[in-house]
């Protein structure tokens, strides 16, 4: 018994002293490439759960389940680096008739790797990693945890989830065994289990410690997982298992200043995963649900000025013509509360709920407009590929003195040079004083303010009485970069 009261409290010990869980490399997104695949493959279904999460001793048992399904996974690209890359002045120099600037723009490209980590899905060679994995790459190498090796074929990518599917020519391999991450819990335990730094197969333990994170400006669509088992570069693509040896998530991403475990790690959920790898696989590409607008979070101080006592749901700042919104008659300045009946809390689960939707799928939205809720009937769309960059930022808040800049009346001169609509209507931001109510607020110089307090302003004198009858709280409709977003500036007196 006294030598099981020791283990136990070494295990305790360990969890608390465990460093963070980290997804390797973040890479920007360049673009999708997909490739389509060889031979249909059947879906890859969720198992039944296989019994509850119970407290263990040591994790030999999960590891020796789950570790034959990661692999190493070596990327081979040819890219110009440079001041790295090799000069083609050098290669030429002392031959006549030769003389190329030294530029990087003349410098050869050079071979590169990159590596990261992967998951098995299907006992005939599908495998799951990061699309900066395997971006660009002209070669992909594997390197099973039982020491064979394949050569893979890029299948198809994601890269605005930061997803993709390779294959390798194998039959009876040791598929993951897919777990519900919806049914993961803040505290639950978890190991990582990846290739950092190339040094080979690795596991790391540590524990859940958020869920849904989003607005973190890694990948377009966001829901990650967080946790703190430690992830370093190199485990891109790994996996994150439960307790019952369940893949929950695949690692993508860490929060450092240094680029190594600093224990904020994040983590693709198992399902959002296996959806987008079952499209990739049918279809060799994702395609998302689309209705046409920008929202954003809805803050305390928008909350306040629309007369919302919460700060539940996205609020709707633009709406774009003839998309499935503006077609059931939503407007901006509707805030989104559910989606066919699921709660929306803020604009990345919004974002998230319709690009999982299939075109042609009608969705049912309730809105708070004026007060008053309403229930819209829309038929989902197709996502067109310039609408992935298309999110609205969400501006600070100032908190003191005046409001801290000049506007002049929107003429058709300025209108073009400022490259804005001739549709828009409005006063435009001449000057924006630093450490300012509108600075801190996010305003900038060429803004275009259609709205004060929700109503129309044509003229500099419009906007100068309507901001003189406002309260300290000015809610401001601002046109920027086609778009518009709602900001709230304070003001004192």
């Amino acid at each position: 018994m006294q030598n099981d009261r020791k283990l136990m409290g070494w295990a305790l010990s360990a969890l608390l002293m465990v460093g963070s869980l980290a997804g390797g490399l973040v890479l920007a997104q360049t673009g999708r490439t997909t490739t389509p695949a060889a031979a249909p493959a059947t879906t890859v279904q969720s198992p039944e759960l296989v019994g509850p999460l119970v407290p263990v001793t040591g994790f030999s048992p999960i590891v020796k389940k789950t570790a034959p399904s990661v692999v190493s996974i070596t990327s081979t690209s040819l890219r110009k680096t440079g001041d790295d890359g090799e000069s083609l002045s050098q290669l030429f120099r002392g031959f006549p008739g030769f003389d190329v600037p030294d530029d990087p723009q003349f410098r050869l490209p050079r071979k590169q790797q990159a590596a990261g980590s992967g998951v098995i899905m299907t006992s005939d060679g599908y495998i799951l990693t990061n699309h900066h994995v395997v971006d660009k790459s002209t070669r992909v190498h594997v390197v099973l945890a039982d020491k064979r090796e394949f050569d893979a074929k890029v299948v198809g990518t994601d890269s605005d989830a930061d997803i993709a599917v390779i294959k390798v020519d194998a039959t009876g391999l040791p598929a993951v065994t897919i777990g519900d991450s919806s049914r993961v819990e803040v505290g639950d335990v978890a190991l990582a289990i990846g290739n950092p730094f190339a040094l080979g197969q690795t596991v790391t333990m540590g524990i859940i410690s958020a869920l849904g994170r989003t607005g973190l400006g890694i990948e377009n669509y966001e829901n990650f997982i967080q946790t703190d088992a430690a992830v370093n570069p190199g485990n891109s693509g790994g996996a994150l298992v439960n307790t019952r040896g369940e893949l929950i998530g695949i690692n993508t991403a860490i929060l450092s200043e240094s680029g190594g475990n600093q224990g904020i790690g994040f983590a693709i959920p198992s399902n959002m995963a296996r959806s987008l790898m079952n499209q990739i696989k049918d279809h060799g590409k994702v395609t998302r649900g689309y209705i046409g607008i920008v929202p954003q979070d809805l803050t305390p101080q928008l909350a306040s000025s629309f007369g919302i006592k919460d700060t539940r749901g996205a609020l709707v700042s633009f709406v774009e013509d003839n998309s499935p919104a503006a077609n059931a008659g939503m407007q901006r300045g509707d805030v989104i509360r559910e989606v066919n009946g699921a709660v929306i809390n803020d604009q990345g689960e919004l974002r998230n709920r319709i690009a999982e939707l299939e075109p042609g799928n009608t969705l049912s939205v309730k809105v708070l407009r004026n007060g008053s809720e309403k229930t819209l009937s829309l038929k989902v769309a197709a996502r067109p590929v310039e609408a992935a960059s298309k999110s609205a930022p969400v501006p600070d808040v100032g908190t003191s003195g005046k409001l801290g800049l000049a506007i002049q009346d929107l003429n058709p001169q300025i209108a073009r040079q400022l490259g804005i609509p001739s549709s828009v209507t409005g006063v435009v931001v001449t000057q924006v004083q630093p450490d300012s109510p509108a600075a801190d607020a996010g305003i900038r110089r060429g803004d275009v303010v259609e709205e004060v307090n929700r109503q129309p302003v044509k003229s500099a004198s419009d906007f100068q009485n309507a901001v003189s009858k406002s309260a300290k709280s000015v809610l401001l409709l601002i046109q920027r970069d086609d778009k518009t977003i709602y900001a709230v500036v304070e003001r004192e007196g």
